[in-house]
């Protein structure tokens, strides 16, 4: 099964995002060389999307079938190392590409489930899975706890979009103003969560011991 051109744009805007975001993330947590930089941006721009592929049995993943993943994901990464001087002003807003790349991804990932015969639920699901996928990778391969675990309105945004994207679709309006609607309403879900340092709820003995 072919991608759609539509898919495919908000996937590799997704992808750019989450290299940038990926990149910039190594050079702030290490000192990471130019394969060390180029590494982690791509890990994290291709690993929700092959994740979900490999999920829906979209063999091989989109990322090695189609050139233009490898080439955005790689020159997201490849900016962020050569522009990290300039780039050093957006540092305190990196969580912003994190968000747009989440945004991008959640609804593509749910869209795509849906194309491969997925059930209404397991499409949100999985688009949830593919928005965190590269985040989760990031902060492994940095060694930090992931985002999705620390995070309340991290994993919620994102099953937010998938379920707008879905909706959508089942409703038969789905088309770029209701993709770029759903990823809007995860982005904003999760800026605001950063801007207000807003969580899930937790367990009252977490709450004593923080």
């Amino acid at each position: 099964m072919s991608e759609s051109p539509l898919l495919l744009a908000l996937d590799l805007a997704g992808t750019f995002a989450f290299a940038l975001n990926g990149a910039i993330t190594g050079l702030r947590a290490t000192r990471l060389d130019i394969v060390g930089v180029l590494t982690l941006g791509m890990m994290t721009a291709l690993g929700g999307g092959v994740l979900r592929d490999t999920l829906i049995d979209a063999l091989p993943p989109a990322t090695f079938r189609y050139w233009p993943y490898l080439v955005v994901a790689a020159g997201g990464s490849l900016i962020a190392f050569f522009l990290s001087r300039p780039l050093r002003r957006l540092a305190p807003h990196i969580e912003l590409f994190d968000a747009a790349g989440l945004s991008l991804f959640c609804v593509t990932g749910a869209t795509k489930s849906l194309q491969y015969g997925l059930a209404v639920a397991p499409a949100v699901i999985l688009g949830a899975v593919t928005g965190v996928g590269g985040g989760t990778i990031r902060d492994v391969l940095v060694r930090r706890v992931p985002t999705v675990l620390t995070s309340g309105l991290y994993a919620i945004p994102a099953l937010v979009g998938a379920a707008v994207a879905v909706a959508a679709v089942r409703a038969g309006v789905y088309g770029l103003p209701a993709a770029l609607g759903a990823a809007l309403a995860c982005f904003l879900i999760r800026v605001a969560g950063i801007r207000y340092n807003l969580n899930a709820p937790v367990a009252p003995e977490t709450k004593n011991r923080q």
